[in-house]
């Protein structure tokens, strides 16, 4: 370690002395110059303009920004199949991401639980199980294994109509 200090020491003595005095009074003399100019007139900060204010009084109206049962109801496509993704669910980060841009990284095991780690495309690692969902078509692991994880998608076959179809990603070394 002293050993390292030293050299260190050594190298930056020897590159500091090819720094010659002329060189620095001709730095001190233009930071003098620069420090003599006279400062510069600052532009005047803009005007803004006055806003309306509007008070919203609900009355017996609802929550624009809740969901209600009658609300769901009408915006989900009526179904033919008794197959189709659930619109109230949350979604979860990986479901941003087409599935073949995801890679499986690896396995690990913890508390009787398997985990997949899998990289977006951006490089971010994600602890995956069973239950949660990848991909953009609504695909939910259903088993994880060494090689790879399967899941099951919910893709839709025209308007109402949905269908399961089985995913694999596999591990990619």
């Amino acid at each position: 370690m002293r050993l390292a200090a030293w050299t260190g020491t050594l190298a930056l003595g020897a590159a500091l002395t090819g720094c010659g005095q002329a060189d620095l009074d001709e730095l001190r003399g233009y930071v003098e110059g620069v420090k003599a100019r006279a400062p510069g007139a600052l532009e005047p900060i803009p005007e803004v303009p006055l806003v309306d204010t509007f008070v919203y009084e609900p009355g017996n109206r609802r929550d624009p920004f809740v969901m209600d049962d009658r609300t769901a109801r009408a915006t989900m496509p009526q179904q033919t199949t008794g197959v189709a993704p659930d619109p109230l669910r949350r979604r979860e980060e990986l479901e941003q991401y087409a599935l073949d841009s995801l890679r499986m990284v690896g396995t690990l095991e913890r508390n009787d639980t398997r985990w997949a780690l899998v990289t977006t495309p951006d490089g971010v690692l994600h602890p995956v199980r069973v239950g949660n969902y990848l991909g953009t078509n609504n695909g939910q692991i259903t088993q994880i294994s060494p090689e790879g994880i399967a899941l099951t998608e919910i893709v839709g076959e025209g308007p109402g109509t949905w269908r399961e179809r089985e995913a694999r990603l596999s591990l990619k070394q």
